[in-house]
């Protein structure tokens, strides 16, 4: 098994892909700046896998501090690369600072690779990079859509910059891009999950914060949407299932196996379901009810949305198997834990 780097590791998704890389055999390195993550979450890490990861408490934007980094942890033979500023609506009001820190992190990867004889990067991207489809559900040849926000343009630009990076250097790298639909839920043991530093940018936090008294009320944003309920609709995937395709990806690299230099893969269940649906089942399996009401719609908001996921079905082998209702019970448990931790005080 290899030696791992994992940016953005104690983050909601990488905390979760560090837990599968361990259970999977690899040895893995997390570098994070604990700008929106906790360093609490390496001991729900251990706790889950009874490995702690070696941790380096650096800014990927810190070429110089990278540099020592990849000095110090020899012998890396992959990297999966999430550490990124991911709020809409801060980049809208902030894009010199998305994009210094999107860009140029993915920027300084790229270059510090073939220098430490590092060949193979994971790219975190997003569906955002189809703004709203043509036509549902989304295949990856479907066009990239000019970007709603600055945040959306990074993952288009940093897609880009893997693409070039690669075409003019063929034999020194290649690249798997994950564009992610809606990554929710939590461990199924509850030692990690969601935890925003602030105001929550996803719908799962909301929820659930308000199901345990922490807000007052969910807003949804536009019941006038041409859906079934007027609600946006959205392909919900359990982030456990997300994590494990980042270690097929991983080993598809590492084994030789990718088709091409750059590959594209679509992680989402196929099914789309409107944020009422959520709401309403999250009701149904827990119990608890979550006072909401209707508001305007949000600028940059996408009506609809879900991924064809047969692509990555056959060809990375991998598919999404949590239900939403088992997905939303992970979510509510890890609620009540943060609660039992006194997190909410």
């Amino acid at each position: 098994m290899a030696k791992i780097l994992v940016t953005g590791g104690t983050g909601y998704i990488g905390s979760h892909t560090v837990v599968e890389l361990q259970n999977s055999g690899h040895e893995v390195v997390i570098i994070d700046n604990l700008s929106n993550s906790n360093i609490e979450v390496l001991n729900g890490i251990e706790k889950i896998s009874g490995i702690r990861p070696a941790f380096e408490n650096i800014d990927c934007v810190d070429y110089v501090s990278m540099d020592k980094m990849f000095e110090k942890h020899q012998n890396i033979k992959a990297i999966i690369h999430f550490a990124a500023s991911k709020a809409v609506g801060e980049s809208v009001q902030k894009p010199l600072a998305y994009y210094r820190n999107n860009l140029v992190s993915l920027i300084n990867l790229l270059q510090l690779m073939p220098i430490h004889h590092i060949e193979n990067i994971v790219f975190s991207s997003s569906c955002t990079v189809y703004g709203q489809p043509d036509q549902l559900p989304v295949t990856e040849n479907a066009p990239i859509k000019p970007a709603l926000s600055p945040y959306g343009n990074t993952k288009q630009i940093g897609e880009e910059i893997i693409r070039d990076t690669i075409h003019a250097n063929p034999n020194h790298y290649q690249s798997i891009i994950l564009r992610y639909f809606n990554p929710i839920g939590a461990h199924p043991t509850a030692e990690i999950g969601e935890l925003p530093n602030g105001i929550p940018n996803n719908l799962l936090p909301f929820v659930t914060q308000t199901a345990i008294g922490l807000r007052k009320q969910l807003q949804v944003f536009g019941n006038n949407y041409n859906t079934p309920d007027g609600s946006a609709v959205r392909d919900y995937i359990h982030v456990v299932d997300l994590a494990k395709a980042h270690v097929l990806a991983v080993e598809r690299m590492l084994m030789n196996k990718t088709k091409n230099t750059v590959e594209i893969f679509n992680l989402g269940t196929g099914r789309g379901l409107s944020v009422l649906e959520i709401i309403n089942t999250f009701e149904k399996v827990t119990g608890v009810k979550v006072p909401y009401r209707i508001v305007d719609r949000r600028e940059g908001d996408i009506e609809k949305v879900w991924a064809e996921p047969g692509y990555a079905n056959s060809e990375l082998g991998w598919v999404a198997h949590e239900t939403v209702e088992e997905t939303l019970r992970s979510a509510w448990a890890w609620e009540l834990k943060l609660a039992e931790k006194g997190k909410h005080e």
